[in-house]
């Protein structure tokens, strides 16, 4: 009898282990299958930074160059000006109240909120590894994850920090493996990336698998440092000085914020410093995109690559008399660079759709024969990639925020003086945006008449406007998938 158990035992082990391999066998043929499948379509590259508002692209003369080469889309905007909520929009394609991620911290924020909403299982990666893509993701991921943390699914090749704010002195998730990197000038992070996007760029194509890229910088995002060769550059760089600069009356302006006083100079020339700082940091960004280029071109699949470029949200600079910060619904936080250049896509051609970050995820998706799941909020930009000739049916986007406050080791901790608004939801069309503050509070600005922001009318609003304006916005924060397009 024990002779039998032993060999009934040893039988189930069998079989099991055989179940296993012809289980793992099966996986590696799908996987090959999709491979296979996925030959011939296009690969993505696309390099996010951190807190980059429009008035730097001036300083970028390769994203001007794509701007000559391809499509911008000035009419984008992200659903929070605020790293975590965003990026975790980029990835999922979804608005802030589906994703769970509102902050960087805390129970509604951050690498924690996102995993424990299982956004992670559901991300343009997972998608198009399915699909047969080699993916990688390089630089920053979601505000707090830590080198040590596990690789999420979805990503062939993985060389992620967790602080690499300062440039120096971190340490990368590479593919599982924590690596430590110092101070020396070949450490410097943005440069770092650029080397790893090169090297996988190349091993994609001696492979012959399409991929799909996404290198993330810190830069601009303070504390600002910039490549040691960078270090000298722009001496007497100004902030730009436009009309909401320092802005004349804030009377009409939310509580949150019409009680600031005015810039004295030494705020101001802090303002100089910060803008002069960030402009040297996108110096390795810049420099980062002409080599992909060059190293497309050299693997010989220039012409079967798309190049994205944009921001996680953008960035305010003594406007309306705010030391240097983001969180707010005005443009310069919310409206960001989106550019586009590859097979295709209309050369000059400055788009007016309006777009926003749920759409990256299935944009991607589209590029890559992947199918988008409905359960995404936004729609794919790939039919406006040739110009404006598609029914644009989108009128409002929505923008979502939680504040006041985040916690003490949060890198986007904001003070008063720099804006700190409590919660709100906004509706920004192609001409005006209307602002909800929890407080009750309200704010409306006709953006074709007042492009600065500089006059809050929601009191002189026409009744019928802001029914349409209240009603887009109580429907779009509830929405979901398709409802949202």
């Amino acid at each position: 009898m024990k002779r039998f158990a032993a060999l009934t035992i040893a039988a189930c082990l069998a079989l099991a282990s055989c179940r296993a391999d012809a289980s793992e066998r099966s996986s590696q043929q799908t996987a090959a299958q999709a491979a296979a499948q996925a030959r011939g379509r296009p690969n993505v590259i696309f390099v996010l930074t951190d807190d980059l508002a429009t008035n730097l692209v001036a300083y970028m003369p390769k994203v001007q160059q794509m701007q000559r080469q391809g499509t911008s889309f000035g009419n984008y905007f992200v659903t929070d000006s605020l790293c975590c909520p965003s990026r975790s929009t980029t990835f999922t394609g979804k608005f802030p109240h589906n994703t769970g991620v509102f902050t960087n911290t805390g129970a509604d924020g951050g690498y924690q909120a996102f995993n424990a909403h299982g956004d992670q299982r559901q991300t343009f990666a997972t998608a198009l590894k399915s699909a047969g893509y080699r993916t990688a993701m390089m630089g920053k991921y979601l505000n707090g994850y830590q080198p040590a943390d596990p690789v999420p699914p979805g990503w062939s090749e993985w060389d992620v920090a967790g602080n690499g704010y300062p440039e120096y002195d971190y340490s990368l998730n590479e593919n599982g493996k924590v690596v430590q990197y110092g101070h020396r000038p070949g450490d410097y992070l943005t440069d770092v990336l650029n080397r790893k996007g090169q090297d996988f760029i190349a091993r994609s194509a001696k492979a012959g698998q399409p991929f799909m890229m996404e290198l993330a910088t810190f830069a601009p995002h303070g504390p600002a440092t910039p490549a040691p060769r960078d270090a000298n550059k722009f001496p007497d760089l100004k902030a730009p000085r436009g009309p909401a600069f320092n802005e004349a009356d804030m009377s009409d302006k939310p509580k949150w914020i019409k009680d600031r006083p005015a810039l004295n100079q030494k705020q101001t020339n802090r303002i100089d410093l910060a803008f002069r700082k960030r402009a040297r940091a996108v110096q390795a960004v810049d420099k980062m995109l002409g080599d992909l280029q060059a190293a497309l071109k050299k693997n010989g699949v220039d012409r079967d690559t798309y190049i994205v470029f944009g921001s996680d949200n953008g960035f305010h600079m003594g406007d309306h008399r705010l030391m240097p910060g983001k969180q707010t619904a005005f443009d310069t936080d919310i409206n960001v660079p989106l550019v586009v250049t590859g097979p295709g896509v209309a050369a000059g051609h400055k788009s007016t759709v309006l777009a926003q970050n749920t759409d990256l995820c299935p944009t991607f998706e589209a590029l890559g024969g992947a199918k988008v799941p409905d359960s995404v909020d936004g729609r794919s930009l790939v039919p406006f990639f040739k110009g404006d000739a598609v029914r644009d049916t989108r009128d409002a986007v929505l923008v979502e925020h939680h504040g006041p406050g985040q916690a003490a080791d949060d890198p986007d901790k904001q003070t008063g003086a720099m804006g700190d608004p409590p919660s709100y939801e906004a509706v920004r069309t192609d001409h005006d945006v209307y602002v909800e503050y929890a407080d009750g509070e309200r704010e409306y600005y006709d953006v074709r008449k007042d492009p600065n922001e500089l006059d809050n009318a929601v009191s002189r609003v026409p009744a019928e406007r802001l029914t349409q304006l209240k009603s887009m916005l109580h429907r779009l924060e509830k929405c979901s998938g398709k409802a949202c397009r």
